[in-house]
């Protein structure tokens, strides 16, 4: 739910330029960050400097690009094409990481790309430029699986949000510079609840896989694609064409497929 209001926000601030949201998105959450990281009394220092900066390097170019693509197409679409960022993650893993993809889940991942093709090619009213652009970021997200899976516990977790914060927060400070568009009271309140939401999704997300079995848990991410949905209509009467709404059901159901067999294949 806290995702979903983020994405929300993100579509309804959407006169803003892309830096400018990057910048507040990763601004508050930063700050939420700094704090519990003192805290807890969690150094500073990293263990994986140069793997940190890369990894925040490649997660705001995914939040750049996703934030831009918001602006081409609706908000539940986007986050749903998203959301094959685990078919880009499970190829580089092969690659990388040298992990194995078992034959069904590479059906899995077809299908999952034929509800990509049902929710732009039959579909004259979203945008290919859109699509790219979403398609671009889930890419970037799957770089950044790989490498947190090289961080792996060498640095602990709220430091690894914390360098992608900052680094993120620079990128957006910087890109804004000669586009800021100054907010109204108002405007400034969704702008920093943009962080708030963000931090708090990302925090009862990482709560959950910690508590729960991974084969359980993974398939609830997907149902920030019910809540984003229903936001986008009620919200900002978002219109889904019969043929979106079968390509969003294929993404959801065939990668849900695909985490609950691996697990099952997996001992």
């Amino acid at each position: 739910m806290a995702f979903a209001c983020m994405n929300g926000l993100i579509k309804f601030l959407i006169q803003f330029p892309t830096f400018e949201l990057v910048f507040f998105r990763s601004l508050g959450t930063l700050l939420i960050t700094v704090f519990i990281l003192k805290s807890k009394k969690i150094s500073f220092r990293p263990n994986k400097p140069l793997l940190l900066v890369v990894r925040g390097l490649v997660g705001v170019t995914s939040m750049c690009l996703f934030f831009l693509a918001a602006h081409y197409i609706p908000i539940g679409s986007a986050v749903t094409i998203r959301y094959v960022a685990p078919i880009f993650g499970g190829i580089l893993a092969v690659i990388f990481l040298k992990e194995k993809i078992f034959p069904l889940q590479w059906f899995f991942y077809f299908l999952a790309f034929v509800g990509v093709v049902f929710i732009k090619g039959f579909d004259a009213t979203t945008s290919i430029l859109g699509v790219n652009l979403v398609l671009a970021a889930a890419f970037f997200s799957a770089i950044v699986y790989i490498l947190i899976a090289k961080i792996g516990q060498q640095d602990h977790p709220l430091l690894v949000v914390f360098y992608f914060m900052l680094i993120a927060t620079v990128v957006g400070a910087i890109g804004s510079f000669h586009s800021w568009l100054t907010p109204n009271y108002t405007e400034l309140v969704f702008l920093i609840l943009l962080g708030f939401f963000g931090y708090y999704g990302q925090l009862y997300m990482t709560k959950a896989f910690q508590v729960g079995e991974a084969s359980k848990v993974a398939p609830f991410k997907y149902v920030e694609v019910i809540f984003t949905l229903t936001v986008g209509v009620y919200w900002f009467d978002e219109i889904y064409t019969l043929n979106s709404l079968v390509g969003i059901f294929l993404v959801v159901f065939s990668l849900t497929l695909s985490v609950l067999y691996k697990s099952y294949k997996t001992p």
